[in-house]
């Protein structure tokens, strides 16, 4: 039987005079790991080097951070009015993906075209990439003890302190872990988007979107779960119909995409074979050293020829006549 999950041991870690926080910790995992997969894919598509990769995510992830923490505070705004110092304390936690993304990826965007990548297949190249950063950074939410789910019994609940209780529930209650659903949602959402990728090839540009259709969906779900404060409207908590808006959104750009798909750009150059399939007769390498040139001064000449064949053996007619004249042929 799985015990519950229990309430963390500690939220940062002391290293000398400096504190390392934990929800930081977990943001900046996440970051590294995106990034080592961002540039992969880049290099694998021959657009791009793990350099384009950690250059581009320096801007980007600044400005997903930025769009995160002002989207929080924009949908959460009663808690700052009266303490504007709140408002760069993001390792108290408080960074909304959607802020991020939609302040993120317009810069991590601008910044690969500024590298000659093009755009729908840097997109590409981030898509996987975007869930598994998530998948890491919810974790920091676990080390906070914030944004958990309904009060459940379920094996795997998660156990919160009184501290960081919310309001009318009694101590030792149980939680919805809403940071491990959305942390393994984002996981299988990263494999399922590689393993598409890997077996369908969709159009560049496509894969974004469709990353971004299921996060909506994922999103959702679990944010139905939550019990933190939050405003609603018709019933639903404002991230579910910005989660809902995604999902609409990105289901018509995708079918408007598959309708009109964007080329595979071709690359300016291709290591021989590193696409995985072998030269033809036809092709060279870039080393060849004029390959052609070389066969056409080797060719032999007339001349050459003539002397060779004068030396060789006797030819099929030849060698008729001469079994005729053997009478022991």
């Amino acid at each position: 039987m799985i015990a519950n999950i229990p309430i963390p041991p500690f939220n940062s870690i002391d290293i000398g005079p400096f504190s390392l926080n934990m929800y930081g910790l977990m943001i900046a995992l996440g970051v590294v790991a995106a990034v080592w997969m961002f540039g992969r894919r880049l290099e694998e598509r021959h657009v791009g080097t793990r350099d384009d990769a950690s250059a581009i995510a320096v801007w980007a992830v600044l400005a997903g951070v930025i769009g995160a923490r002002l989207y929080h505070v924009a949908t959460d705004y009663d808690r700052f009015r009266n303490d504007w110092g709140k408002i760069p304390a993001i390792w108290e936690g408080g960074l909304g993906i959607p802020g991020g993304l939609l302040l993120g990826i317009p810069v991590g965007m601008y910044f690969a075209k500024r590298r000659g990548i093009p755009l729908a297949v840097g997109a590409t190249c981030a898509a996987p990439a975007i869930p598994l950063a998530q998948a890491i950074g919810r974790w920091g939410n676990y080390f906070n003890q914030e944004l958990y789910g309904r009060p459940t019994d379920l094996p795997w609940a998660l156990e919160i302190d009184a501290e960081h209780l919310v309001a009318g529930y009694e101590v030792g209650t149980t939680f919805h872990p809403t940071f491990l659903y959305e942390s393994l949602w984002s996981l299988g959402l990263c494999l399922l988007l590689l393993w598409i990728d890997k077996r369908f090839r969709p159009a560049p540009g496509q894969l974004m979107v469709m990353y971004l259709i299921g996060y909506g969906v994922g999103r959702f779900w679990v944010e139905g779960l939550r019990i933190d404060p939050a405003d609603e409207i018709a019933g639903l908590r404002f991230n579910q119909w910005v989660a809902l808006a995604a999902v609409l959104i990105g289901g018509i750009v995708l079918a408007w995409m598959r309708r009109h798909p964007i080329a595979e750009p071709v690359p300016a150059f291709v290591e021989p074979g590193a696409d995985g399939r072998e030269l033809t007769s036809n092709e060279s390498g870039p080393d060849d050293g004029g390959f052609d040139e070389q066969v056409d001064d080797e060719r032999p000449d007339d001349e050459q020829v003539d002397d060779a064949v004068a030396g060789e053996e006797p030819s099929d007619d030849e060698q008729v006549d001469d079994d005729q004249d053997d009478p022991t042929a």
